[in-house]
């Protein structure tokens, strides 16, 4: 039997795509666009099959809408910038710039062996200066339209990777790459205000109706629209650190979502860099040290929840906003965030666990104002869980008997009445800050001078480059350690100034460079017809773990050029598809050493052990990662198995929004059916007739169920590839195959049309894999001589009086109990099928010898009879 020979054919197809510049595009405005799109990797060395997976499935998208008559647009780019590189750096003693473009080199080589159909005459890396340079400019022209600023704030730092994180890049209290655990210090950095679109960024996710939902909510819940009220309590005993500007008494201000529990207040928290905090913290050296701790503390909503609940008492007693008599005393807490609401809460324990949980600590009131339905308001009380449902206000004057949602509307507007607070309309969303004290990333093109000030670059000296002569002895920034190149003379005055030696935040070159790919090497950051042509992505691909980073920043940076005017765009992806992540089994050495999966055999047993006998743990399925070798290099399979093998397994295993676990016995599966294939279409049952004859005549009842089962197929696999159910579209494709290759061959021989038919089920299973196996299908389709390339042939369409199912099920049902199933000619008539309906055995039981009451027939569906 023919064994397929994947290296000889998949390097072949790959040469004769190239030579033909098959994928390179240019708008035609009179031809339909379809632009798909993978979210660009980090170059980080080599690729494993984990890696792959999305850009498997954006090269089917690509490939099947380029047959069904698109001008498809799919580029490929590489993430360049960032912390892993310079970490490399100090490791391997080898410059950022020189292991980047080796590992680009490396990765670019593992796609291009997947076939994957890239236009690679728009690659772009972001670390590139003829890249970079543009968004120094965007960045120059946010600064003239008030969209970037700089101000002293606390941030996120990073103490292994000495950088500020942004909130998003803290992940339950840990730097998202390093782990470290993140503290608070004030720094003055460089921000993008996102804050300027916030309400527009929340208002069109509703319109994004080709996005996950998970992912919509994801972004509403980041943004954070919160109703509720500013209220101001009066700080009751004043002293110098507590006094306002003016000489009154200071008043805390307090952001709530439910004044309705004003009543219930029993004291007053502030984050421990809330403004007054760090004044008092002045004359207290208690209070200092308290902070000092909280700014260790990580900084995730997550973490802060789990924490427990302390706080420092101030001293301070604070006016009740309702009473004048009453005092609640000010504390500083840890669970109080200043970059959230006002940096200051009131807190009602009854009806907030966090709240009851500081109360019970410290000892405070707890008093209930919220009273559930039915209950006493004698006898009602706080345990040790809140009460946080709806109910009826009482313990509070004015606002007893209320409902909870009219008692919010009320205590706003007494608030504002008396000028102790107003209704308003709080976010979670905070500007992007974009600084990072670090050597390989984008340089912030300004200078500071002492007598200008922050002097923009001059747009005819950009872009600033990044010397290449940097030195990683010392910790910290290398910029900020270079001898040199941070020294300059300012451009308005031309006194010795210093370039800003933060660069940007990997983030700024991954929120614009799908606009670059439109004219990727156009002398501008983007030719606006092109971007008017191309834009919106119409599939965007790629994790869910960039929900609220990257997909945000990129919605925010589309608005921010249209206002500066580089293009008339909101939404930079129409469609949004996130895969599922590739799974392994885990192993340990007996000394708890992680091991990969090529480093571990099964003895005759069948225990996994290593190949000098050693006993191995095995683990947890879980997804690939170098951190735990559960990878399974890209290369060894595209090696052992072929390119095309690789890239059905990881379409048929699972749904492509769902986790796929890699096994041996998975690939293995596929790797036989690619030489079922191979073999049906390279020694076919028959000899085949030439390509294009018709199929005429009358054929027998298997040779047209092949014909039937063959435009079935294209009308659902065309079903399946357009809902991005890419495994039941391999599943059917694979039932085709079954039926062609278990047709007896005297059926085959017997029927003169028999082989015609057979050809048009090999034709058609060769288009229909071409975005599957695009190499494969180039061989079945060379090997059956049709004309030119797969890759170039329109998508099958199924004729429709083929593509009907001839026999439909049809379920019987009696006294809305399904009893039996009938099958029958699609269309019979009603008279025929309710006979046959009350012919059946199990209708009969039921019926007992008598008619039945009623008899309802919904045609081709379902027989309803009511004994």
């Amino acid at each position: 039997m023919s064994r397929y020979n994947f290296r000889e054919t998949e390097t072949k197809w790959q040469r004769v795509w190239r030579e033909r510049r098959l994928f390179e595009v240019a708008a035609k405005p009179d031809t339909p666009k379809y632009y798909v799109l993978e979210m660009f990797p980090y170059p980080s060395g080599k690729l494993h099959v984990g890696h792959v997976r999305n850009y498997t499935m954006g090269d089917l998208v690509a490939r099947y809408r380029r047959a069904q008559g698109y001008n498809v647009l799919h580029p490929m780019g590489w993430d360049a910038f960032g912390l892993p590189a310079e970490n490399a750096a100090i490791a391997e003693n080898v410059h950022p710039a020189i292991w980047t473009r080796q590992n680009i080199a490396t990765m670019r080589a593992q796609l291009q062996r997947m076939g994957f159909a890239y236009d690679w005459s728009r690659e772009v890396a972001t670390c590139e200066p003829e890249y970079y340079r543009h968004e120094q400019k965007m960045f120059l022209d946010f600064l003239a339209a008030g969209l970037a600023y700089r101000k002293q704030s606390w941030v996120n730092w990073d103490p292994v990777e000495n950088t500020v994180l942004a909130n998003e890049q803290v992940i339950d209290g840990r730097g998202w790459r390093s782990g470290a655990v993140v503290e608070k210090r004030l720094l003055s950095q460089w921000f993008l205000r996102i804050t300027a679109f916030t309400e527009e960024l929340l208002e069109a996710i509703q319109g994004l109706d080709r996005w996950p939902e998970r992912v919509r909510l994801m972004q509403e819940n980041w943004i954070g629209r919160s109703d509720g009220a500013r209220v101001f309590f009066d700080i009751a005993s004043p002293s110098p650190a507590t006094l306002a500007d003016n000489g009154k008494t200071a008043a805390i201000e307090v952001f709530t979502t439910r004044p309705d529990t004003l009543f219930g207040a029993s004291f007053v928290a502030l984050s421990p860099n809330h403004p007054l905090a760090q004044r008092l913290a002045g004359d207290d050296v208690g209070l200092a040290g308290f902070i000092a701790e909280c700014n260790r503390m990580g900084t995730s909503e997550a973490v802060i929840e789990a924490a427990e609940k302390r706080g420092y008492a101030t001293g301070l007693a604070a006016v009740h906003p309702f009473d004048a008599n009453r005092r609640v005393p000010v504390y500083v807490a840890n669970f109080v965030l200043m970059e959230y609401g006002t940096g200051a809460i009131f807190g009602c324990p009854a009806h907030d666990q966090r709240d009851l949980d500081f109360a019970r600590k410290y000892a405070l009131p707890v008093i209930p104002v919220v009273l559930p339905p039915g209950a006493d308001p004698a006898d009602f009380r706080i345990g040790e869980t809140a009460y946080v449902e709806d109910g009826t206000l009482f313990n509070s004057a004015f606002l007893d008997g209320l409902a909870v949602a009219e008692a919010k509307r009320v205590a706003g507007e007494r608030l504002e009445a008396a000028g102790r607070g107003e209704r308003t309309v709080a976010y979670r969303l905070r500007d992007w800050g974009v600084s990072r004290q670090r050597y390989w990333g984008c340089p912030i093109p300004v200078i500071h001078c002492r007598a200008c000030g922050i002097v923009p670059v001059p747009e005819s000296d950009l872009p600033v480059r990044l010397p290449e002569d940097v030195s990683f002895a010392l910790p910290g920034n290398p910029l900020a350690h270079h001898p040199s190149w941070k020294y300059v003379a300012c451009p308005h005055c031309g006194s010795p100034a210093e370039r800003e030696t933060d660069t940007f935040d990997t983030f700024f070159e991954s929120s614009w460079y799908f606009l670059r790919f439109c004219s990727a090497r156009d002398e501008r950051a983007f030719a606006r017809d092109a971007v008017d042509y191309w834009m919106p992505v119409d599939q965007y691909i790629g994790g869910v773990e960039h929900a609220v980073l990257h997909l945000l920043y990129s919605r925010f940076f589309t608005r921010a050029l249209k206002q500066c005017g580089y293009l008339d765009l909101d939404e930079p992806f129409a469609g949004l598809f996130t895969q599922g992540m590739v799974c392994h089994q885990t192993y340990r050495s007996e000394d708890g050493d992680w091991l990969f999966p090529e480093e571990v055999e099964r003895d005759p047993d069948g225990a996994v052990v290593t190949p000098g006998g050693q006993a191995v743990v095995v683990g947890r399925t879980e997804k690939m990662s170098k951190s735990k070798k559960n990878v399974v290099g890209l290369d060894a399979i595209v090696e052992t198995y072929g390119a095309d093998t690789a890239r059905l397994y990881l379409m048929s295993d699972s749904p492509p929004e769902r986790d796929l676990e890699w096994t041996d016995t998975g690939i293995e599966g596929i790797w036989r059916y690619v030489n079922r294939l191979w073999r049906m279409v390279s020694e076919p049952a028959v000899a085949l007739p030439p390509p294009g004859t018709a199929v005429s005549g009358e054929l027998p009842a298997e040779i047209a169920g092949l014909r039937h089962a063959v435009h079935r197929t294209i009308a659902a696999v065309s079903d399946d590839l357009d809902k991005f159910r890419f495994n039941r579209a391999v599943a059917r494709i694979r039932e085709l195959t079954n039926m062609v290759e278990e047709l007896p061959a005297p059926a085959l021989a017997a029927a003169p049309a028999a082989p015609a038919v057979l050809r048009e089920a090999l034709e058609t299973l060769a288009r229909l894999l071409g975005p599957m196996m695009p190499h494969l299908a180039e061989e079945m389709w060379q090997t059956l001589g049709g004309k030119g390339l797969v890759a170039e042939q329109p998508w099958p369409v199924a004729d429709p009086d083929l593509a009907r199912e001839e026999q439909v099920t049809i379920a019987v049902q009696v006294n809305g109990k399904l009893r039996a199933t009938l099958e029958f000619p699609r269309d019979s008539a009603s008279g025929s099928v309710e006979s046959a309906a009350l012919q059946l055995p199990q209708v009969a039981r039921w019926l007992d010898g008598r008619p039945p009451r009623k008899v309802i027939v919904v045609p081709n569906r379902i027989v309803s009879i009511v004994a």
